[in-house]
């Protein structure tokens, strides 16, 4: 019985088959799953998931959002590029493909935020089209069955996975095998501690075979993160409601809103935004840190409040809004600063 086989049989008893995108061939909620799935846990996206289907349940009402509203449904997921490549893509497919997916790998791929195994994951799901996969957990299990030692990022080790995922894919029941190879990795072929007495293919398994599991796949050369710094102003009005500012589309949390960015060195912290508004400042929160991909970011927050009755005009130079944390609008927030204006310290002014 060959690899594809034993998954596909393994899979039809053991595999997960009750997850919220399954059950149907739907392009539009395949790929918002594929999408959510890229960098985060099946069991952190399940939830996610089912709010946005809720709210955008057709690609057309995705397509006609605002992207704030598309942002604030996914505003804690991390890594939003995806949810703004969604919007883009949703309404690239509903003007340029009459609203539907396009079958061709090659214009799926071409479409913003799509790459080559998302692609052919969406087409073997919803259309039982032949086309290999290999994201994070296909590296995996591949990488093991073959005794694959070296890191999966490197060029030459991609090249081979992806022969090897390819030579591997049937010719029928796609959708089975490719739904199978992704649960064998998520569930049994695990990064640490795989349940291997449990695998389908364990006797085949090179690396459990040489005793190297946990060799495979070779680890990312380590690499310093580097330190990045940043101060945000949380300016308050008289009813204890929170400026915030739309963060430019590009660069971190790209299009999301945020405490204004100000610099720490000057005299007059508020004057870079609006000088016409004075305020008073009080001494700086302890520094957060908040982690990125490929950095470390250090943020000192500086409260403030506004004096008097000040605020009338302050959002007519730029996207901005009094932010009320106890009636909060529909808006996607940086994560971090979303948690601190609702902490409790900040709610009951004690930093504020």
């Amino acid at each position: 019985m060959n690899f594809a086989k034993k998954l596909v049989d393994w899979h039809r008893v053991y595999g997960r088959h009750d997850l919220p995108w399954q059950g149907h061939h739907d392009p539009y909620l395949v790929w918002i799953s594929e999408i959510m799935l890229q960098q985060t846990q099946v069991a952190t996206a399940i939830p996610y998931y089912l709010r946005f289907i809720e709210q955008f349940p057709q690609l057309q009402d995705l397509a006609s959002a605002e992207m704030d509203t598309v942002l604030h449904h996914w505003s804690g997921l991390g890594y939003y590029a995806r949810a703004r490549n969604l919007h883009k893509t949703s309404q690239i497919i509903s003007s340029e493909f009459d609203g539907n997916f396009p079958t061709d790998i090659d214009a799926l791929i071409a479409l913003p935020g799509i790459g080559k195994s998302t692609a052919g994951a969406i087409l073997a799901l919803s259309f039982g089209q032949r086309h290999p996969i290999l994201d994070g957990n296909v590296k995996r299990v591949l990488s093991r069955y073959y005794l694959i030692t070296g890191w999966p990022g490197h060029r030459e080790i991609e090249k081979q996975l992806w022969q090897l995922s390819d030579e591997n894919t049937p010719d029928k029941e796609i959708a089975e095998y490719t739904q199978a190879i992704m649960d064998l990795g998520a569930t049994i072929c695990t990064r640490s501690n795989p349940d291997c007495l449990n695998c389908p293919v364990q006797n085949n398994c090179q690396a459990r075979l040489a005793d190297k599991i946990h060799i495979c796949p070779g680890r990312r050369p380590r690499k310093d993160m580097p330190v990045k710094t940043a101060t945000f102003l949380m300016l308050k009005n008289k009813h204890d409601e929170i400026y915030l500012t739309q963060r430019p589309p590009s660069g971190i949390w790209g299009g999301l809103w945020c405490l204004p960015e100000v610099q720490q060195d000057s005299e007059r912290l508020w004057n870079q935004h609006q000088p016409q508004l004075e305020v008073d400042t009080e001494h700086a929160l302890p520094v957060i840190r908040h982690t990125f991909s490929h950095y470390h970011l250090d943020f000192t927050v500086i409260p403030a409040k506004v004096k008097g009755n000040q605020s009338a005009g302050i959002m007519e130079s730029a996207p901005a809004v009094w932010y009320n944390p106890d009636n909060p609008p529909e808006l996607g927030l940086a994560a971090p600063i979303k948690k601190l204006i609702h902490s409790k310290e900040v709610q009951n002014g004690k930093n504020g």
